[in-house]
């Protein structure tokens, strides 16, 4: 048998010859090509059953290393000096030999990071326990905190409930219960107080509200108008805002123990400090984090 580039190049007796040397040229590709495609499509994009699905084995990371000739000078000396000396010329010659990280940006899996001075037991690793081998990750779909309630879990409008900037965000919204006072106090039956009266009533005129209307015609689906910005009015948010606001008074956190702070500066002779001081000391293992 020759190959296709030596079958191509051999001289035709005639253009008839040459026409149908091409065409079967032609077919022996598409034949290989249709064949290899036919090929992949049964090995690589086939349908796979429950059966034959993978399914995780690990639990925990390997603790084999994948580079055994690291760290080959370190023993070399190691077992020449013995170690005793070893640990002195390493503290000479190395910044900070015994780093657990060793400064890696990334630690290693066997690696473990003590995180409590108190229990030394109490450490932190690398993947571990293995994502794999812990229970699906707990995602809810609504929440109360978002402000629905779980009767929307697309509605997480923030506006509407969010009071600490409610006289500080609107210029127009700035102390409007101190105005309120200064036109109560002012003779009611005079008219420039009623007409003052009336456009205070009326609130900004930069949020009307479409009621409900919109491009594709008349919508029920909220009849406050506060789920969508176009039919937002400023009295429907004034209403949410006003069934928002705390009615609770905070307390510092160091209230609770305020005796023992001032006996703390007494028995020292020292001028009482306003407040508790000490905040931001949370344990080491509780900033790591959880997931």
């Amino acid at each position: 048998q020759i190959g296709l580039k030596d079958y191509l190049e051999k001289e035709p007796s005639s253009k008839e010859e040459r026409e149908k040397k091409m065409i079967r040229a032609s077919r022996v590709l598409l034949k290989s090509s249709g064949d290899a495609k036919k090929a992949a499509g049964e090995y690589a994009f086939r349908a796979v059953g429950r059966g034959e699905s993978a399914k995780p084995t690990a639990t925990a990371a390997p603790e084999e290393t994948m580079m055994p000739w690291n760290g080959w000078f370190s023993s070399f000396l190691k077992d020449k000096l013995g170690d005793e000396k070893y640990e002195k010329l390493r503290e000479t010659i190395l910044y900070r030999p015994n780093d657990y990280t060793g400064f890696e940006q990334m630690p290693r899996p066997n690696t473990k990071l003590h995180i409590s001075d108190e229990d030394p037991t109490l450490t932190h690793q690398f993947r571990q326990p293995s994502p794999g081998s812990q229970p699906p990750v707990r995602q809810p779909s609504e929440d109360a905190s978002f402000g629905n309630a779980g009767d929307d879990p697309y509605d997480v409008t923030y506006y509407k409930r969010d009071t600490g900037r409610r006289y500080t965000s609107d210029p127009t919204d700035l102390h409007r219960d101190l105005e309120r006072i200064k036109l109560e106090l002012l003779p009611q039956d005079d008219p420039r107080v009623k007409e003052a009266m009336e456009e205070f009533e009326k609130g900004p005129g930069s949020a009307p509200g479409n009621k409900g209307v919109f491009a594709t015609g008349k919508t029920d689906y909220d009849p406050s108008g506060l789920r969508a910005a176009m039919s937002t009015s400023f009295e429907a948010t004034e209403a949410s805002l006003d069934a928002n606001m705390p009615d609770h008074l905070p307390t510092p956190t160091w209230m609770s123990k305020q005796q023992e702070i001032v006996d703390w500066y007494e028995e020292r002779d020292l001028p009482v400090a306003i407040g508790g001081t000490g905040f931001g000391l949370i344990p080491t293992h509780a900033r790591i984090a959880r997931w």
